[in-house]
């Protein structure tokens, strides 16, 4: 399901994108007319990791705490 809000999202940003150039070009040819930009942030990630240590070169974790 987080896939789906994350495609909706980026669905929806792209949406506003054309809703601002379509405005621009339908005002450019009006007195006191203005460029408008559509600005986005960055997106934030996150990383779902086991908590715990390492304990070999193997690789093998142990939860923390024991």
């Amino acid at each position: 399901m987080k896939a789906l809000q994350i495609a909706a999202t980026g669905m929806a940003a792209q949406q506003m994108r054309v809703e601002v150039i379509s405005n621009n070009i339908a005002n450019m040819s009006t007195a006191a007319y203005r460029p408008r930009t559509a600005e986005f942030s960055d997106l934030m990630y996150q990383q779902h990791l086991t908590p715990g240590t390492i304990t070999s070169q193997v690789g093998t974790v142990v939860p923390a705490g024991i």
